[in-house]
């Protein structure tokens, strides 16, 4: 699957639909995440035009961004924060971040539930993960010259699907970019106001579907342990008969008897 690279992403968000798009999304994500004061935040994909806000009042601030897409040094002031991963290899500990961003990135992803899976394990017990990913029924799933438009784009019950099959709760789910997809001043400039009435009047049909979800600790369990230990009780059982049959029948021949069936 087709996966926009550094270059082209850089470009959109430098462009000025990109700006406006930055900014609404940045809005969308602070209203979700109000206050990450002492914790600390990962961004998967392409998160850094979104993660600046956090810089200042969290622990710490990663982005992480896939092999296939490439890497920029962010932010310009200041050390490093962004790493170069495989999405099935995050080179992090398990439940070291209490919040994770994934933008630009489940979509475009050719292994989707081991993706998720590494998200998972990363995961704290007690943080979330936001997913923001291409509406369906959005004219921005459709609109190649913005980075929403290439890959899978997921309706609202695909996404909670996805993620409940992948050991996630779905706590809260929103949409976003209610204006059309088009660098048109005219449109930018009416882009706030389309927000607000779109959020009301057609929210189906905005751009981006935006879920937070908490990992489910429970559904680590594995359920199937009780049959296999089902199974290997039963084939030592199996072994067992089979090695008291045949000593029977050793004792019997040392005897000079006849060979008879093992009584059961």
């Amino acid at each position: 699957m087709w996966r926009p690279d550094i270059v082209d992403l850089g470009q959109f968000y430098q462009s000025h639909l990109g700006q406006v798009t930055s900014r609404h999304l940045t809005t969308d994500i602070r209203a979700f995440w109000p206050n990450v004061s002492g914790q600390r935040v990962l961004g998967i994909g392409y998160a850094t035009p979104f993660l600046r806000p956090y810089l200042d009042e969290a622990e710490r601030v990663v982005a992480l961004m896939p092999a296939n897409q490439g890497v920029r040094f962010w932010p310009r002031e200041g050390p490093n924060r962004v790493l170069l991963a495989d999405e099935l290899e995050l080179p992090l500990t398990d439940q070291s971040f209490e919040r994770i961003l994934v933008v630009h990135a489940l979509e475009t992803s050719e292994t989707v539930r081991p993706f998720l899976r590494e998200i998972w394990r990363v995961l704290n017990a007690g943080g979330s993960a936001l997913f923001i990913v291409p509406n369906r029924r959005g004219l921005w799933s459709r609109a190649e010259a913005t980075p929403f438009g290439h890959g899978h784009p997921y309706s609202q019950g695909q996404m909670i699907r996805l993620l409940r099959s992948s050991m996630f709760q779905s706590d809260r789910v929103e949409s976003g970019l209610h204006f059309p997809p088009v660098g048109w001043r005219p449109i930018l400039r009416a882009s706030r106001v389309m927000e607000r009435v779109g959020t009301r009047l057609w929210p189906g049909f905005a751009g981006v579907t935006m879920i937070e979800a908490q990992k489910q600790i429970y559904a680590a369990t594995p359920i199937a342990e009780p049959k296999r230990r089902r199974r290997r009780s039963t084939a030592r059982a199996g072994v067992a008969a089979s090695a008291r049959s045949e000593y029977a029948r050793e004792a019997q021949k040392n005897a000079g008897e006849t060979p008879c069936r093992l009584a059961t």
